[in-house]
C-alpha cells in the first residue's frame, strides 16, 4: 500500500493519545493531509466546533481514549458510569452529526472509529469500559447501514493488544506478570505494533475498502477469538 491516502484531508480527534501520534504519521506517509486536533471532546459544543475549525475533510478518525476504570461491578458509582460514557460515547454522535451532512451532500467520505476489542470478550473489572466500548461499536453498526446508501463508509477497529501509550506504556510492557499474560492470552505472543494498526486504519480510509460498512475489525492478536 503506497500513497493509498494521497489527496485526501482527513480529521484525527484526540491525536495526543492513544493511536493518535501514529495514526498522524502513517497517514501522512500514505499522502494525507492531516487535521490532527488534541482538543478535548467532553463539552457538547466541542465536536461542532473541531469539525468546523477543520474545513472541509474527507475523513473523520474518531480517535477517542480514556483510562480504563478497575473497579468491581458492584463498586462503580454512578460518577465513573457518567464519566467513562460522557468521554467515549457522547463525542461520537456529536461527531458524526457535525462531519456526515457534508459527505452525504457531496456522495463522498468516510469515518473510522478507534473502539476496543473489549467489547467483544469479556473481561473483569472493566464492566463500565467495555460497556462504553460496546455502544461505541452497536453506534457504527448502526449508522454504517443508514449512511452506506449515500457512499459514506462508517467502521471501527476494535483492538486490544496494541502497543500505545494510552493503554500499553513501557512500565506495563516492562512488567513480568503483563508478559506472561501476553504470552498466555494473546494467540500472537506479542502486542500488534501501532504501526501494523495504523496501517490497517489506512487502508480502511482508502479507496480500496469502499465495500466496507458498519463493520467492526478487531485488531488483537486472535485475542477475541480465545
Amino acid at each position: 500500500m503506497e500513497k493509498a491516502l494521497s489527496g485526501r484531508r482527513v480529521l484525527i480527534t484526540q491525536a495526543d493519545a492513544f493511536m493518535g501520534p501514529v495514526l498522524c504519521e502513517v497517514f501522512a506517509e500514505q499522502g494525507a493531509q492531516v487535521i490532527a486536533s488534541t482538543d478535548p471532546l467532553v463539552a457538547p459544543e466541542a465536536a461542532e466546533r473541531i469539525v468546523r475549525a477543520a474545513g472541509q475533510f474527507d475523513v473523520l478518525v474518531a480517535n477517542l481514549a480514556l483510562g480504563a476504570p478497575t473497579t468491581p461491578a458492584v463498586e462503580v458509582s454512578d460518577d465513573e458510569w457518567r464519566d467513562v460514557f460522557a468521554a467515549l460515547v457522547a463525542p461520537l454522535p456529536r461527531l458524526v452529526r457535525a462531519a456526515a451532512p457534508a459527505m452525504i451532500a457531496r456522495r463522498a467520505g468516510k469515518i473510522l472509529l478507534m473502539g476496543s476489542a473489549s467489547a467483544l470478550r469479556g473481561m473483569k473489572r472493566a464492566s463500565t469500559y467495555s460497556a462504553a466500548r460496546g455502544a461505541q461499536l452497536a453506534y457504527v453498526q448502526a449508522i454504517g447501514v443508514e449512511l452506506a446508501p449515500h457512499n459514506v463508509q462508517v467502521n471501527a477497529v476494535a483492538q486490544n493488544f496494541v502497543d500505545n501509550p494510552t493503554y500499553f506504556p513501557p512500565e506495563v510492557q516492562a512488567n513480568p506478570r503483563f508478559q506472561e499474560r501476553l504470552a498466555r492470552e494473546v494467540p500472537l505472543g506479542r502486542l500488534v505494533s501501532a504501526r501494523e494498526d495504523a496501517l490497517f486504519a489506512a487502508y480502511l480510509c482508502s479507496a480500496a475498502a469502499d465495500c466496507f460498512v458498519g463493520q467492526v475489525f478487531p485488531v488483537c492478536g486472535g485475542w477475541v477469538g480465545r
